[in-house]
């Protein structure tokens, strides 16, 4: 299961649901997808397909997410 968080211009942002314990964070779209780490600060992961361009900007978009994607990630692996 991947419940998708929140989308934004055009980027889908979920968790995967059989993960690690760290939290991060999924993105698709179009042109490919990247994995961000949230915490101890946000960095990228990995990436297919996105340019630096793209990738620059889903992380700014993450960074203003960051406290949305923490609470929502507490909520949905504290079910686990």
């Amino acid at each position: 299961m991947s419940p998708s968080i929140f989308r934004e211009k055009g980027y889908r942002f979920y968790f995967l649901s059989n993960e690690e314990d760290r939290i991060h964070i999924h993105v698709t779209c179009e042109y490919g997808e990247a994995k961000f780490w949230i915490e101890p600060i946000i960095s990228l992961a990995v990436s297919h397909r996105l340019n630096p361009r793209k990738l620059n900007e889903i992380q700014k978009i993450v960074e203003e997410h960051k406290n949305e994607i923490i609470k929502t990630w507490q909520k949905h692996f504290s079910k686990r």
